[in-house]
């Protein structure tokens, strides 16, 4: 479910889902909303520089998750597939919080 979810939330930046992957990141609904807005922003500069740099990203894989019992956080392991054919594997830490699947 951790990867399920890590794998949406990027999925949805790449499409312009930019509020729905900053609302995805563990506690972000105590951020103030000024703060939340430059979260925007800065997501979509990373889109952006990934379409300047690599051409965009064509498509995310998950690759597998690994659970840490003790810290309660599972790392899940994307690989991002940019249009010019390189590939980039990425690990995103998640926690879940009342039945979600957050990043951290």
């Amino acid at each position: 479910m951790a990867a399920e979810a890590a794998k949406a939330y990027y999925d949805s930046l790449m499409a312009g889902g930019y509020g729905f992957f900053v609302d995805g990141v563990y506690r972000s609904d105590s951020i103030p909303s000024s703060y939340r807005d430059q979260l925007v922003v800065n997501a979509k500069m990373y889109v952006y520089e990934l379409k300047e740099e690599h051409n965009g990203v064509n498509d995310i894989r998950i690759v597998r998750s690994s659970a840490d019992s003790v810290s309660k956080v599972t790392n899940v392991f994307l690989m991002l597939c940019f249009g010019d054919s390189v590939n980039e594997e990425i690990v995103v830490p998640m926690v879940e919080k009342d039945g979600k699947w957050l990043m951290k």
